[in-house]
């Protein structure tokens, strides 16, 4: 209930800053669990029909008026998954997303806690908020704040058409262009990311930037990433664990630049707008979508670059 109510609170501050899509961080209702493997952290889980959480954001968003995509940790029968829900302006469900690259190392070891025929994964919370847009002429500045299907990943929206995806598929370019290949005008990235439990000097957050940078760049959309801050140490069958969220919640611009972008240490609440339909524009002129040949592109569907589909 504290971490809801802490969300809440950016939430309202986002709106107050004029913000209309509001990004929080991935699996926001409470500590990145998924550090250890414990079978009590299953209790965290909850059916997404009649979610608690889902249900007081769509009051949110509906009372200010705004667009939340909603993550939560989601039971399905004996499956569980890393899922979020993008919830309307005028409170209405629009969809669920599971995440579909998941993470199995030291202090992310969702591919354990969360395993089925295809893998999904965890939790998150405590951090810093971002926003973006401009539609047309009309303001509209943003935050950030499964069966073998993984469910749609772009929603249309009363504001825009958006692209959703969480943390781990963040360094996936296939996923950001597939997603703006289905029409998404904006790119979302909760998440939760920080220091290595097996090597506290290993600092990953300028690479992770670069990363979705280019998947802005590469795509000509803008793009929204929203990360926790703060330490949180979790007790593990090895001994505890720790780990430090580096924040940096940033909102990158449809050339990958970097427009607005927070701390390591502070909450914070990014506002940034974009005139999508002027980025539309340059991004047709551009040509990178209309100079592809999908039929180069066959071995992405194997593995290994072998055994390429005729």
């Amino acid at each position: 209930m504290r971490w809801r109510k802490g969300r809440e609170r950016l939430v309202r501050a986002a709106h107050e800053n004029g913000a209309n899509i509001i990004l929080i961080q991935e699996l926001f209702e409470g500590y990145y669990f998924c550090q250890a493997q414990r079978e009590d952290f299953f209790k965290r889980a909850k059916p997404y029909k009649g979610h608690p959480t889902i249900l007081r954001m769509q009051k949110l968003a509906k009372e200010l008026g705004v667009v939340i995509p909603v993550s939560f940790f989601e039971e399905a029968n004996n499956a569980h998954y890393n899922s979020i829900v993008i919830v309307d302006a005028d409170g209405a469900d629009l969809g669920l997303y599971r995440k579909s690259h998941i993470p199995d190392g030291p202090g992310t070891q969702e591919g354990i806690i969360i395993l089925l025929c295809f893998l999904s994964s965890l939790l998150t919370a405590c951090s810093s908020l971002p926003q973006v847009i401009k539609k047309s002429s009309t303001s509209i500045p943003v935050t950030l704040a499964s069966s073998h299907a993984v469910g749609k990943q772009v929603f249309q929206t009363k504001f825009a058409k958006i692209g959703v995806a969480i943390c781990w598929d963040q360094w996936f370019p296939e996923a950001a262009r597939a997603m703006v290949l289905q029409g998404a005008e904006i790119l979302f990235y909760p998440t939760a990311i920080g220091s290595e439990p097996q090597d506290q000097g290993l600092d990953s957050r300028d690479h992770w930037k670069r990363v979705m940078q280019g998947h802005a760049g590469a795509n000509l959309v803008p793009l929204v990433a929203s990360n926790r801050i703060g330490k949180e140490i979790i007790e593990t069958e090895h001994g505890k664990s720790e780990i430090t969220f580096y924040g940096n919640s940033f909102i990158a611009g449809p050339t990958g630049e970097i427009v607005a972008t927070a701390y390591d240490k502070e909450e914070a609440v990014l506002v940034a707008k974009f005139d999508l339909d002027q980025i539309k524009l340059k991004r047709h002129s551009w040509g990178i979508f209309r100079d592809r040949r999908p039929e180069l592109y066959k071995v992405l569907l194997t593995l290994d670059g072998s055994n390429v589909p005729s």
